[in-house]
């Protein structure tokens, strides 16, 4: 067990809402929006959302991609224990730095947090952690080989990677195409990113886009297999009648642009 955060790759980094989130020297950019705020942007831009899609279901899978800091899974948490304790809640979570996540129990996570330091350490430690309701799991590996092992499992994702111009192997029509086998019809997907490439990344396999706006964050998007009951469509046919020239990312201009 390190003792202490994982400074050599990463630095604390303070957000508008006055959470810390951390800034990943390997990939030049911070975790969360600055802008946003940390806890902000995980609960407005997934975790209410997601959850008023899933609200009758009594038992909910979740992938997050990545885990990261942990917001998303554990302000998830949070909200569920508060609004829904019922419920049995099932997290699954790709992270490939394993020594980001054994030194996150020394992260300064805002005092919203300091009720789930017995999950926090868990996850730290086994990377598992389960009681009667929760179970949440952290797998150490490649996120594309491990959304691979599901089929119509999830009713949310939460799909959080670094961007497309860093992290692009998680944003391209074949990674959505393994989430589109992942997820439920029914189900929803969550994403900071607004740009056009990732949403005709999931519109190619079969996803409804929809632009999502909350106050206090940047617009976002949400998407669903289904056709959602609430939320503005994009009309993604005009969408690419104005923009012929912007195509998806795709595995092999990925592999390309890593080989030049």
């Amino acid at each position: 067990m390190t003792s202490s955060f994982d400074d050599t790759l990463h630095t604390h980094a303070p957000s508008q809402d006055g959470s810390f989130t951390a800034y990943s020297k390997e990939y030049g950019e911070h975790y969360h929006s600055t802008k946003d705020g940390a806890l902000s942007e995980s609960l407005k831009k997934h975790v209410i959302p997601a959850f008023e899609h899933v609200k009758t279901k009594d038992e909910i899978n979740i992938l997050d991609i990545c885990y990261g800091l942990g917001f998303n899974t554990l302000a998830t948490i949070l909200y569920y224990q508060k609004h829904a304790p019922q419920k049995k809640l099932h997290i699954h979570s790709p992270e490939l730095d394993a020594d980001l996540i054994r030194s996150l129990v020394h992260f300064n996570y805002p005092p919203e947090f300091r009720p789930l330091q017995k999950v926090i350490e868990a996850l730290s430690k086994k990377n598992i952690y389960e009681d009667e309701t929760l179970r949440v799991e952290i797998f150490l590996g490649d996120a594309r080989e491990y959304v691979k092992r599901f089929h119509k499992h999830f009713d949310i994702v939460y799909q959080d990677a670094f961007s497309p111009s860093v992290n692009p192997l998680l944003w391209t029509k074949e990674y959505f195409a393994d989430i589109a086998k992942a997820i439920k019809d029914d189900g929803i997907l969550t994403t900071y990113s607004t740009a056009l490439k990732t949403r005709l990344a999931l519109y190619e396999n079969g996803f409804s886009i929809y632009l999502a706006q909350t106050e206090g964050v940047r617009d976002f998007t949400l998407a669903s297999l289904k056709p959602l009951k609430k939320g503005k469509k994009i009309d993604m046919k005009h969408k690419i009648n104005c923009n012929p020239q912007i195509k998806p990312l795709s595995d092999r201009e990925v592999a390309q642009i890593s080989i030049s």
